[in-house]
């Protein structure tokens, strides 16, 4: 009997026991970045309205399964993927209470971004039912909070696997996402008509991989590289790529253009600048894995 009770394991594992808390990390932000980009949709093309201040629910039939029209679509699916992102999130935090191998630091970040989350549902409810250009920047913004702590987050988790290259990799991303994040900005395509809800979708998502090259960069650049200037310019660079981030995103405004302009310019001229930095420090200095 007590070789049965030793040998006998269940047929079907936990999700987290089979896949690890790094994959259960890594879903969550990819759930989040959707939710993210499907609200930039629902926006661009006014479907919060198509919902007739009716939240959560639309005008999509019994058990809010059958949307009426497309508009009330893009509204529906956006609720339906965020609802999913929202169970993900809560579980993410519960494994990273309840694990003892999970970094501390982890933990506080998906319990941040926890906390942050029923902020997010009661701003997402506001745009619908208010919808005031003040709220729907609130909840961009704290969408994007989101996105950041788990961003950082996830790439604690996975540092032990990312090398000195990573860094290079992720500069490299930055700077050719930039261009484009640019050129399909309200700035650049200036005739509104064509700024429409698949173009305003890209160039966010563009936003989320900058965002997300530069959090890699700083992170993985501080564990393996000694040389106190370049993990100081790193971090400048960071900090730079979410100021054009709040530019671009208010470069609607004609006071902000320029702003957005030079600051983009001086970004890519630092990402440039990182990708030779970085290369140079992988071929000469030998760090340990981590600190």
């Amino acid at each position: 009997m007590s070789t049965n009770s030793q040998t006998s394991r269940p047929v079907v594992r936990p999700l987290i026991e089979r896949f690890g808390f790094p994959h259960l990390l890594a879903a969550t932000l990819v759930m989040v970045a959707a939710t993210i980009l499907l609200g930039i949709a629902a926006k661009a093309t006014g479907s919060g309205l198509a919902c007739e201040a009716n939240w959560p629910q639309c005008d999509a039939g019994p058990y809010n399964l059958l949307p009426a029209n497309l508009p009330s679509f893009y509204e529906w699916f956006h609720r339906f993927v965020a609802m999913f992102a929202g169970f993900a999130i809560i579980g993410t935090a519960v494994a990273a209470v309840r694990l003892p191998d999970v970094d501390r630091r982890v933990a506080g970040l998906v319990v941040a971004g926890l906390v942050l989350t029923p902020i997010q549902v009661a701003l997402g409810r506001e745009t619908v039912t208010t919808y005031t250009m003040d709220i729907l920047g609130l909840h961009f913004w704290t969408a994007i909070s989101i996105f950041v702590v788990f961003t950082v987050a996830t790439v604690l988790v996975w540092a032990p696997r990312l090398t000195a290259g990573h860094v290079t990799g992720a500069l490299v991303v930055g700077t050719v996402a930039l261009p484009a994040h640019v050129v399909i900005s309200p700035t650049v395509m200036s005739d509104v008509t064509t700024y429409g809800p698949s173009m305003q979708m890209f160039q966010y998502g563009v936003t989320l991989v900058i965002l997300a090259s530069v959090i890699v960069a700083t992170i993985i650049g501080r564990r393996r590289f000694d040389e106190g200037r370049l993990t100081a310019f790193l971090s400048a660079t960071a900090v730079l790529a979410l100021a054009v981030t709040y530019l671009g995103r208010q470069a609607v405004n004609p006071a902000f253009d320029t702003l957005y302009a030079v600051g983009a310019g001086v970004l890519f001229v630092a990402f440039l600048a990182g990708v030779g930095l970085t290369r140079r420090a992988s071929r000469t200095s030998r760090t340990p894995a981590s600190r």
